[in-house]
């Protein structure tokens, strides 16, 4: 007897469609950063990324207090391993943003949406050698052709595209480390956790930075200061959207989704920053889009085989 295919629920419908759009306003956020981080101007890298650090502590601590949620970081505290893991991903987004920051503020946006470029290539890779993973050779092809492409970036342009490629490995790698907490830490907890592990950086920061070339909060107008305030916001509204969206919405679906961020990022930085794009650069970034339209057309294909395996008649 063959078994039609379920038509899938009203309810099922809605929480696609706003997990969709969890994960789309996610990633529009984080595509305007670069101009949100340029008005912060005079504020420096190490003042911004200290301040977004604990004024991220406060707004996550208002959120468990609204959602009741300090009861379950209370359980998360209380296992060590889970501890590690949430200590380890707070590193990992400490230099990831660092490196972003820097960047921006040093005028190299372009080289930060090469980084968010090349991330998928870059998780692809920790899956084959971190979690064992077998890959069918369209995405052995992606690849190749990434590394292809920053041969061209380093041998053409003569620098080497240390930005991009610590964006791109450190955003991977805290990724991999949230796959392995996995749902015993929910996004409030977890964001909280490695903010708090990383407050101790920022204050020494703080204090380095006033000792040195002197803090800017309160001193450049009350626009720039309710701008910085809004630090904590910025940093915590797209990772619970991606967070709320993710839960929700198909892996494929995430996979278009993602690179909308580098797209706008690149548009900001070569035509509204005017930063330079040299033949090289267009080569080694075309180079890039090829491997990532190999990867999304095999990830697509691959959905597709599974959607029909699932559906297939049972006799």
């Amino acid at each position: 007897m063959t078994r039609p295919p379920q038509p899938a629920t009203d309810a099922a419908a809605r929480e696609r469609t706003l997990g969709g759009g969890y994960t789309l306003a996610a990633y529009l956020i984080w595509g305007v950063l670069p101009l949100y981080f340029l008005l912060l101007v005079p504020t420096g890298p190490w003042e911004l990324v200290a301040w977004r650090i604990l004024l991220s502590v406060i707004v996550c601590a208002a959120l468990l207090t609204v959602t009741r949620g300090w009861a379950a970081l209370l359980r998360i505290v209380r296992q060590p391993r889970l501890l590690a893991w949430t200590a380890l991903a707070g590193a990992l987004i400490y230099v990831n943003w660092q490196v972003f920051i820097l960047a921006t503020l040093s005028g190299h946006v372009i080289e930060t949406s090469l980084g968010y470029f090349i991330n998928p290539l870059v998780t692809v890779l920790l899956g084959v050698f971190v979690l064992r993973e077998r890959l069918r050779a369209t995405q052995w092809a992606a690849i190749a052709l990434a590394a292809v492409a920053v041969a061209v970036i380093v041998v053409g342009y003569g620098e080497f595209p240390w930005i991009a490629l610590s964006l791109a490995a450190s955003f991977g790698l805290y990724g991999l480390v949230k796959k392995r907490i996995g749902p015993a830490v929910d996004a409030v907890s977890g964001l909280t956790l490695e903010t708090v592990w990383l407050a101790p950086i920022a204050a020494v920061q703080l204090g380095v930075v006033a000792a040195t070339a002197g803090l800017t909060m309160g001193t450049a107008g009350v626009g720039h200061a309710v701008l910085l305030a809004l630090a904590g916001v910025v940093t915590a509204t797209p990772l619970l959207f991606f967070a709320a969206g993710a839960r929700r919405v198909p892996l494929t679906v995430i996979g278009m989704l993602q690179f909308i961020t580098p797209i706008m990022q690149f548009i900001t930085g070569a035509w509204l920053l005017g930063e330079p794009m040299s033949l090289e650069r267009w080569i080694g970034f075309a180079i890039v889009w090829l491997a990532l339209l190999l990867l999304t057309a095999d990830s697509l294909a691959a959905a597709r085989r599974t959607r029909v395996s699932d559906v297939a008649p049972v006799v």
